[in-house]
């Protein structure tokens, strides 16, 4: 049994650089299991340590979410197609940019309080 394996650039130095490789298995977890098999380590980047996919992982089989399809469990056959792909998140950038946002539209309005305190008591001082 055949099944082509598409692997995301952050996870090929686990296949020796190669974009596609092939594996085989009845289900999800038993690929996981050949694949790490030639692949060493591989496996170690999906699955967590009490056996789940990890949250930020997510698998296609045939286009299809394999949490919908029973995530390990998910049923395979020959000539299935799987694929790979890391979530994408804002991340620390996001943050970031947010916190500016934040603090200087706190040092602006700190700015203006600041500046009409000062012309409210230079026109009490007149």
């Amino acid at each position: 049994m055949a099944i082509e394996v598409r692997i995301p650039t952050i996870l090929r130095s686990y296949t020796g650089g190669a974009k596609v490789v092939d594996g085989s298995g009845d289900t999800l977890a038993d690929l996981l299991t050949d694949l790490d098999s030639r692949h060493g380590g591989l496996r170690g980047r999906l699955i967590t340590e009490t056996g789940t996919l990890h949250r930020f992982v997510n698998v296609y089989v045939n286009d299809e979410d394999v949490r919908f399809l029973g995530a390990l469990d998910a049923k395979l056959s020959d000539g299935d197609s799987v694929t790979i792909l890391p979530a994408v998140a804002g991340g620390a950038f996001g943050f970031a940019a947010a916190a500016a946002i934040s603090s200087h539209s706190a040092a602006a309005i700190s700015s203006h309080s600041a500046a009409a305190i000062s012309s409210r008591s230079a026109v009490a001082a007149r």
